[in-house]
């Protein structure tokens, strides 16, 4: 039932979530509040999401005969607030 294109899709959304939580909460809490208590609590899973992603998108580029371009936007997208979800709507959606 769990596919790696399945799993993907959902390491993509969690990682997307987090950036945008790290993002347009926890850094504004930060810097306007002086409380670091969030970036610490958002920062390592986020992080763990986002080695997760790229690794898989690694081990599924061959099975979807990704070209380097294709491959190299949907690496970029996890550093592009609302970059995974795209991915997911214009590759992955497509490929269940």
């Amino acid at each position: 039932m769990f596919s790696f294109i399945n799993i993907f899709r959902i390491v993509a959304f969690l990682e997307g979530v987090s950036y945008l939580l790290l993002l347009f909460v926890a850094m504004p809490i930060k810097y306007i509040g002086n409380d670091e208590q969030y970036v610490k609590l958002l920062g390592m899973p986020h992080g763990l999401l986002f080695v997760a992603y790229i690794a898989i998108a690694i081990l599924i580029k061959p099975e979807f005969k990704w070209d380097n371009k294709t491959f190299s936007m949907i690496l970029l997208a996890a550093i592009i607030p609302f970059g995974t979800f795209y991915i997911d709507r214009k590759y992955l959606k497509i490929a269940k």
